[in-house]
């Protein structure tokens, strides 16, 4: 059942919670504002299309072929110039991409659809909001977009499927889209030329999983600032390392914020006196470590909200406000040729590169480098938990009895293959520019790949997290001291339980995962 929270405007930018829950059924609203702004797009399309000097001008996608086959006719009639859109980018390969990614990839392409700058029709909008509340996800193979006109492939799949062609998911099940559609109540689209290019030529798909991948890495920042907190706690570290003197000197900002919040949540905790003068570094640290993080995160940050406040279109069509609006005075004023800009005094219509997804690669790149560091991190902190020279005579590998149990042996062998997985994947992406379509995008960004390959690094880092957590409830178990900062014993008992203690052996798969659960509920902000 849909509930208030279960509704998303489209009168304002979108967040990664509105994301989020796009994976489920949701209400997505389209307001009388955003109504009238569609209906303003379509028509100024159409003036420019076809009133006076219409015929005398190319906008593309809607009468001209595509890519570098842009100074080549189109087909002439509207359906047949949609099928020319989509037909041609149906090469994708590889598995489907999450059924989550897909539907916040359209979630996303409908709220920049209703800012009225694309000319598609109402209908588009209308029908793409209607699918929301169903459970209904194309089909989109996750290999063939550079991110550089869009995510042209993935979102072809999208739009395909969308037309009862191609396969879609509905309630989990895989299909064929026609099915799919009719059983979920939903008719197919119809679509012209300029719909179908106004659905494909988005960074949409890269937007998704990077606000998603970003919103991850965010949940697990938080957990590991708590973990590391109740790892110092357990072993009874002196806590100078997190002097608010200290990290003031240090000079930056993250690394002041992350030292308040372990502050927080040491307050009222005592060490013990016995431990060394000076801990390791993925102890003491730590604050250096997230803080950086933090500053880091907050450039992601930025650029997300950006592109999910943004339009990714090309070209855009921008209405005027009086009888000259839209020509202006400058040296590009006016119909010109050449320049990108031609119009009319009711508007202009603009051919440009806001489809390129340059921001969102540099964006993942920088969030898969986060995510490495973090990894190493939640590695290293569980390695120091359960090597006794270093844990305070915990026995090794926190076992009950070592030889006849091995207590966190076969998870701290996983985290050390998750580690090795996470920095395989962590080149950079945004970089690697190869040129396509016969030279017409002689630049990509990659974007798509940057922002998927930081989606999948950011669940494997929440296994880390949830190995370090069961590592430091083990720990309680075997010896360790019970937390004395309350704050820090309340993430130990959630842990407990939520958890029971390794005793004897057991696979810790599950255990892992409930473990990473948790922490995502408890670190929320």
């Amino acid at each position: 059942m849909l509930t208030s929270t279960d509704t998303v405007p489209l009168s304002g930018p979108l967040d990664a919670a509105a994301l989020r829950r796009a994976a489920h059924p949701l209400t997505v609203t389209v307001d009388e504002e955003a109504r009238a702004r569609v209906a303003r797009g379509r028509r100024l399309f159409h003036a420019l299309r076809h009133g006076p000097g219409g015929a005398d001008r190319r906008i593309y996608g809607a009468d001209t072929g595509f890519g570098a086959l842009v100074g080549y006719a189109g087909r002439t009639d509207d359906a047949d110039q949609c099928d020319n859109t989509l037909a041609h980018l149906g090469a994708g390969q590889g598995p489907d991409l999450a059924p989550e990614i897909v539907r916040a990839a359209l979630l996303l392409r409908t709220r920049s659809l209703a800012q009225g700058l694309s000319g598609v029709s109402a209908e588009v909008v209308d029908r793409l909001a209607a699918m929301f509340a169903t459970t209904f996800a194309p089909a989109v193979p996750r290999y063939g977009s550079v991110g550089a006109s869009g995510d042209l492939i993935p979102l072809a799949y999208a739009t395909q499927a969308l037309r009862g062609r191609g396969h879609a998911y509905l309630d989990g099940d895989r299909m064929p889209a026609g099915e799919a559609l009719t059983a979920a109540g939903l008719r197919p689209l119809v679509l012209d030329g300029r719909d179908a290019l106004a659905l494909v030529n988005g960074t949409s798909v890269t937007t998704a999983a990077t606000a998603l991948a970003l919103d991850s890495v965010r949940a697990a920042h938080r957990s590991l600032t708590a973990l590391s907190c109740l790892l110092t706690d357990l072993l009874g570290c002196d806590t100078g390392f997190l002097d608010a003197d200290l990290l003031r000197a240090y000079g930056h900002p993250g690394a002041v914020d992350v030292g308040g919040r372990m502050r927080l949540a040491l307050a009222g905790g005592a060490p013990s006196g016995t431990r060394p003068l000076q801990e390791p570094y993925s102890i003491r640290c730590a604050p250096q470590l997230l803080g950086a993080a933090e500053d880091a995160l907050r450039h992601v940050d930025g650029v997300v909200a950006a592109d999910l406040g943004g339009i990714s279109d090309n070209p855009l069509f921008f209405p005027g406000t009086g009888p000259d609006a839209g020509l202006g005075t400058g040296p590009d004023a006016g119909l010109g040729t050449g320049t990108g800009t031609e119009g009319a005094g009711e508007g202009k219509v603009v051919h440009g590169g806001n489809f390129f997804g340059q921001p969102a690669a540099f964006a993942a790149d920088l969030l898969a480098s986060v995510t490495a560091q973090l990894g190493n991190l939640a590695e290293r902190q569980l390695d120091l938990l359960v090597d006794p020279a270093r844990n305070g005579g915990l026995p090794p590998m926190l076992a009950t009895e070592p030889g006849a149990q091995h207590g966190l042996q076969g998870v701290q062998l996983a985290t050390t293959a998750f580690v090795a997985e996470i920095r395989r994947a962590a080149t950079p992406a945004g970089m690697q520019s190869l040129p396509t379509n016969l030279h017409n995008q002689d630049v990509v960004p990659f974007g798509t790949q940057a922002a998927l390959r930081a989606h999948d690094m950011a669940e494997l880092l929440g296994l880390l997290c949830g190995s370090l957590a069961l590592g430091l409830r083990q720990a309680a178990h075997v010896g360790a001291r019970r937390p004395t900062a309350p704050r820090c014993g309340e993430l130990l008992d959630a842990l407990a339980d939520a958890i029971p203690p390794v005793d004897p052996d057991r696979p810790l798969d599950s255990d892992v995962r409930t473990a990473a659960r948790l922490l995502v509920r408890y670190a929320r902000p």
